[in-house]
């Protein structure tokens, strides 16, 4: 475990039996959290791994945008807009191919190590090789082992050129070098703990190697992340020395730890606990609307799964309604298209409702006249949970019986990813702003085999759509936004209609903070969660 001392005043907050203990115990717990530490309670068990080259969690987003810079960022304020980061200009060819970035001068890791173009090169190399979930960002621009070291390089010191295999609308380019995989490590660092030729990708598991504003000094899974001010960070320093994020699931014990002054930051709060703790005069809310949906898949090798009147059927045994009233207030927006919104091509419709009595009539035409017995993975936190009791309710309805299966992410996630659920109830944050983050992974599935290598929400749930896969592609090499926008519309409509997703709902995420908190801002996407310039 990467760790490195921690002055001996914080042992007592971040050890496991205190964390239990200022939620339950009777004992009077601290007053208030130290005024140069930022401490969360955060759902924070769906972290696998630290390393950015792997690492495909909405938690590890959120870190990985606070301590990992990038050759370019999303503008929180436009996400329309991409800003420099690590680059200090780019350029793109008159043939579309090749895009070469400017560095700025003078960049170093947090270790010390000058940050060159050759780190940003070598942090090309090691994901594409590496080939973990999110390498698929990368390697659709035409990047494989045996051609990244010529198509992402350095020319010199400062300077990297990336050249893609097609003329893709340079939006669409840089929107994904904002991605996680994009990450700029530090070679020499990694290195020193390479072990069989694995890219130090053993070490990084839990090990930090990166040059952003914070630095990750401590992980224990399912309890706290503790991030540091990076003093070596070529931009603003970080008003704080470090910020906590401990794994509180239970939204009531989040809110008593907020009414106490015990952390500074609530973020899964439920309707009730939010509604209560918008009454506290300590306490402010901070809300945006985030390119997350909520939504619950279903598995195509379960072969009751596969009729696809048994998926129309399904679509039409949720209680949206209640869900949207009851469950979801203030924290999403029913959504049953795949685009959130503010991104082009968004599609606001919403033609499933309860309906029973048309479920039942899908069901007997696909021989299920009595029903049949299927199960879900829930992560066991909500509003997942109540979302899926509210389904296994409804479902019931129409002699469908649902079993659940709890689990904490780590448990829910490794068994979707291996395509070995029933269904699966989960959220997907786009990876880049643009609508193909969301097009490639609910429409596109290039190889169904189990070996296929593009892992797509299409390919776990075992969906073989060789027709959408090859408009997902069409519309990813359209270049005028009206028509591409509409391209995505049909896709949408499609997946609507056929697909294997039940959408839910658009999450709006919401933070309580108490009243000496400034400065947070909650981004559009999860790695525009910015903590490094709270102040307190």
């Amino acid at each position: 475990m990467f760790m490195q001392r921690i002055n001996p005043k914080f042992r007592l907050m971040l050890s496991g039996a205190a964390l239990s203990a200022l939620v339950f115990s009777s004992i009077p717990a601290l007053a208030e959290t130290p005024p140069d530490t930022l401490v969360e309670a955060f759902a924070i068990d769906d972290v696998i791994t630290l390393d950015p080259a792997e690492a495909f969690e909405l938690t590890m987003g959120e870190i990985n945008g606070n301590t990992y810079d990038k050759l370019v960022r999303l503008d929180v304020n436009d996400p329309s807009k991409i800003v420099a980061d690590l680059a200090e200009s780019w350029t793109v060819s008159d043939d579309g191919l090749t895009y070469t970035f400017k560095l700025k001068q003078g960049l170093k890791f947090a270790s010390g190590n000058p940050l060159t173009a050759e780190d940003v090169a070598y942090s090309f190399e090691r994901a594409i090789k590496l080939d973990k979930s999110p390498a698929f960002i990368l390697t659709q621009f035409g990047l494989k082992p045996d051609n990244v070291a010529e198509k992402a390089k350095a020319t010199d010191p400062s300077t990297f050129v990336f050249t893609v295999d097609q003329a893709y609308a340079p939006s669409f380019v840089l929107n994904c070098l904002t991605s996680t995989v994009a990450s700029v490590v530090d070679k020499k660092l990694i290195l020193e703990h390479v072990v069989n030729d694995d890219f130090g990708n053993a070490w990084m598991k839990t090990a930090y190697a990166g040059s952003g504003p914070m630095k990750i000094r401590d992980w224990r899974a399912n309890e706290i992340i503790v991030l540091e001010r990076n003093d070596n960070y070529y931009g603003e320093k970080a008003p704080l020395t470090r910020v906590i994020y401990r794994h509180v699931k239970e939204s009531a014990a989040q809110r008593l730890l907020l009414e106490k002054g015990d952390i500074d930051i609530a973020r899964n709060l439920e309707p009730n606990d939010l509604e209560q703790v918008t009454k506290n005069s300590d306490i402010t809310t901070v809300s945006a609307p985030k390119g997350t949906i909520y939504y619950f898949s279903l598995n195509q090798k379960n072969e009751n799964l596969a009729k696809p009147e048994v998926r129309q059927a399904l679509k039409y045994l949720v209680d949206y309604d209640a869900i949207g009233e009851k469950l979801i207030k203030g924290i999403g927006e029913i959504h049953q298209t795949f685009l959130p919104k503010n991104i082009l091509g968004q599609l606001d419709e919403k033609p499933f409702k309860l309906d029973v009595a048309k479920a039942k009539e899908l069901l007997e035409k696909a021989g299920l006249k009595d029903g049949f017995t299927v199960t879900m993975d829930v992560r066991n936190n909500q509003p997942v949970t109540g979302i899926a009791e509210s389904v296994q309710q409804s479902f019931a309805q129409a002699g469908v019986k649902l079993e659940i299966i709890p689990g904490d992410g780590k448990q829910t996630l490794t068994k979707f990813r291996a395509r070995t659920h029933d269904m699966y109830i989960g959220q997907w944050g786009v990876d880049y702003w643009d609508p193909h983050s969301n097009a490639e992974t609910f429409t596109s599935n290039p190889d169904n085999a189990d070996t296929g290598t593009n892992k797509t929400l299409a390919w776990r749930n075992a969906w073989d759509v060789p027709e959408l896969t090859k408009e997902t592609r069409q519309a990813l090499l359209e270049r005028d936004p009206e028509k591409r926008a509409t391209m995505y519309q049909d896709l949408q409509r499609k997946v609507l209609e056929t697909s294997p997703f039940v959408m839910l709902f658009q999450q709006i995420e919401v933070a309580g903070v108490r009243a000496n908190v400034k400065n947070l801002k909650l981004g559009p996407s999860f790695d525009t969660n910015y903590v490094f310039n709270v102040s307190k």
